[in-house]
């Protein structure tokens, strides 16, 4: 079998067939009601989505237009123009226009006041909830006492708390009166909320006094005081006490407890703000350097997060969405979008292997959710546990599931079919925090195929393009973004002249958005992820992603995790590194390493087997989940580890160290 003949192979079974829409699925979907009345708005017929996808394309603003009128967001006056140019970056949305994305989330009030916005659970297994009426009471509330500290448009108010109600809350708050947001999980460490929250200068600190997590307490109070002292520019303190009864008011005499704040009644109802005024500041995952703060604005953040959660995920005001997600990942804010679109959302705050794997798929039973989503590492977990949900747990509510963070393999596809549903619409994305949004995404009208995401995006113009910037069909290539899209960053903070901006996204491809992941655009319309291109295998000149060796690998019910670098560069020849973590009894032995071998030469190509098979303790992680295979390629490639990483943005900063040995006995060997 020729190397061409193996990849179609594998691309076969990649696309195998799981689920189809029925009529009565494409009827009653959003994107259904969304493309007629868009029909009616245009005069012309949208037959099939690649054809309603080239239009919007074709016709940026007016698709960007219908969008914003089709969701009738609320603006204090009419914008003056949909999009300024077709510059990247620099291209402004909505210019004129005046309106609050908090006022897109907390209208829904208004159609139902007792109707649950939130429902919560944690590892003690109770479940709370949040109506409508209550969340805009308590925003109002807080927004009010934020008003009064003299927190106004503009002001950074800066948060460590965890995925719970109280969060949400004070991001609402905190947005409803144009103050810009920015938001660290309870388990980061200090170095790296010092990293980003140094950054932008924040008026007021919000924090929780400490979270649980697998069972156990963390105290956060010792964090809180260091924080404080570490930001001079703050001048109010909020506390939210979780595992003590209230403050501490030796140690923090001026500090606010968050519940007093909550409980007052007080209405401040959504300020209105320009277009392009900062919503929020989020971060990159500064593995490498200082995390990059990005800046979104309330006018992009906006329309992007209707068009994806109502007309993309297809969510309304009879689901209830959970995204399983750490406060500090991209996920957070998403999640919160979903209630822009009249979407309950289901909070969990805990681990999702304690006490086992099942504790997720037993809180979306207790909790109803309809539509689950998470990293795409969880469901490969569950596969490897052999966990079958559907027999230990109800889920005949659940009727769509997502996935993000790292590519979903076509066996993940398939145990989801096997184990939790066969009817499900399974829809994973990929996007990204630098834009706040998915490139690729899903439709309910639209079949699943087995490793493969169903669509790009309405209204983004993804392509793959070659090094010559040639666009690719059924070729791998750099996933591209050739036209601006509203959600992209306003600036990063404090980025004199857009240096850091414009090396991040358009230093191959001047003008144009390069992402950094490799793209495979399918005959039918469908993509395929890679993984990361700065972390390519190159073989004798055949380029590979990562994710192709995960699938193969991780199969492997030896195996509990895999990493696999490429040594090659500036000429040298390729040195294929695969870092396996056996799984516990297990052993990486003479007939395990040709077993690999043997599946990667027959499932891939014999220029995909590696050079070495080395047992490893630990793959590094970033917070989000993300494998560190770039700064290991750099360490093993001679670079010192200094600067390498940014072990407070690890979720395993220890794991590290193996990896700096190996590199220096590597430097020995070679005298």
């Amino acid at each position: 079998m020729t190397g061409q003949q193996q990849e179609r192979a594998g691309q076969a079974e990649e696309a195998r067939l799981l689920w189809t829409p029925t009529a009565a699925d494409i009827e009653k979907a959003r994107i259904t009601h969304f493309t007629r009345w868009l029909e009616q708005r245009e005069g012309q017929s949208f037959p099939d989505y690649p054809t309603l996808w080239q239009w919007s394309v074709d016709n940026l603003e007016r698709f960007w237009a219908a969008v914003w009128d089709y969701f009738e967001v609320r603006s204090e006056r009419p914008y003056d123009q949909v999009l300024s140019s077709h510059a990247m970056p620099g291209a402004k949305w909505f210019q004129g226009a005046r309106l609050n994305y908090a006022d897109h989330v907390l209208r829904h009030h208004m159609d139902a006041p007792n109707r649950r916005a939130i429902v919560f659970g944690s590892e003690d297994g109770e479940l709370g909830e949040v109506s409508w009426g209550e969340l805009r009471d308590k925003v109002g509330a807080m927004a009010a006492a934020l008003r009064g500290f003299g927190v106004g448009p503009g002001d950074r108010v800066v948060a460590v708390l965890p995925n719970i109600p109280e969060t949400i809350i004070s991001f609402l708050a905190v947005a409803s009166l144009g103050a810009v947001w920015s938001l660290c999980s309870s388990d980061m460490g200090k170095s790296a909320v010092l990293d980003r929250f140094r950054q932008i200068d924040p008026k007021v600190l919000i924090c929780a006094d400490g979270y649980v997590y697998a069972g156990k307490p963390f105290d956060r109070t010792d964090g809180i005081a260091e924080l404080v002292e570490a930001l001079p520019g703050v001048e109010q303190l909020i506390i939210l006490p979780r595992l003590h009864d209230g403050v501490d008011r030796q140690r923090f005499p001026k500090a606010h407890d968050w519940r007093e704040l909550a409980a007052k009644t007080a209405s401040c109802p959504p300020v209105a703000v320009d277009a392009d005024h900062p919503l929020w500041v989020v971060y990159s995952s500064g593995t490498t350097g200082l995390p990059k703060p990005i800046v979104h604005g309330h006018a992009g953040i906006t329309v992007e997060m209707l068009l994806m959660q109502s007309i993309h995920c297809d969510l309304g005001p009879e689901d209830t969405t959970q995204w399983y997600t750490s406060s500090g990942w991209i996920m957070w804010n998403a999640q919160v979008a979903a209630m822009a679109a009249g979407s309950a959302i289901a909070l969990y705050d805990g681990n999702p292997a304690y006490p086992d794997l099942g504790v997720l798929w037993r809180f979306i039973e207790k909790a109803q959710v309809t539509v689950f989503g998470c990293g795409a590492a969880y469901y490969g977990n569950c596969a490897k546990a052999n966990l079958r949900p559907r027999e230990f747990a109800d889920l005949s509510r659940l009727r769509a599931m997502s996935s993000t963070g790292s590519p979903l393999s076509a066996e993940a596809y398939a145990w989801i079919y096997e184990n939790v549903r066969d009817d499900i619409w399974l829809s994973p994305i990929s996007g990204g925090t630098d834009f706040a949004g998915a490139f690729i995404c899903g439709a309910p009208t639209l079949p699943v195929y087995a490793g493969e995401m169903q669509c790009r995006a309405l209204g983004h113009k993804v392509e793959a393009w070659d090094e010559n910037g040639k666009p690719l069909i059924d070729e791998v290539g750099e996933l591209v973004c050739t036209l601006p899209i509203p959600s992209m960053p306003l600036y990063f903070w404090n980025d004199p002249g857009n240096k850091r901006y414009l090396d991040s996204y358009f230093d191959v491809y001047p003008g144009v958005w390069r992402h950094g992941d490799w793209l495979r655009i399918t005959p039918r319309g469908g993509a395929i992820i890679y993984g990361r291109s700065d972390a390519t295998i190159n073989r004798h000149g055949i380029r590979m992603g990562t994710s192709e060796f995960y699938r193969v690998v991780d199969a492997f019910p030896e195996i509990a995790d895999s990493m696999v670098v490429d040594l090659e560069f500036l000429g040298r020849e390729s040195f294929l590194y695969l870092f396996v973590v056996p799984k516990q009894g297990a052993a990486l032995d003479e007939r395990l390493k040709a077993a690999i071998n043997a599946q990667i030469r027959s499932q891939l190509s014999a220029r995909h087997v590696p050079n070495a098979i080395v047992e490893t303790p630990a793959v590094p992680y970033t917070l989000s989940g993300k494998k560190l295979e770039v700064p290991v390629k750099r360490l093993l490639l001679g670079h010192p580890p200094e600067g390498l990483i940014n072990r407070d943005a690890m979720a395993n900063p220890d794991s590290f160290e193996w990896y700096v040995a190996l590199a220096k006995e590597r430097a020995r060997a070679a005298g």
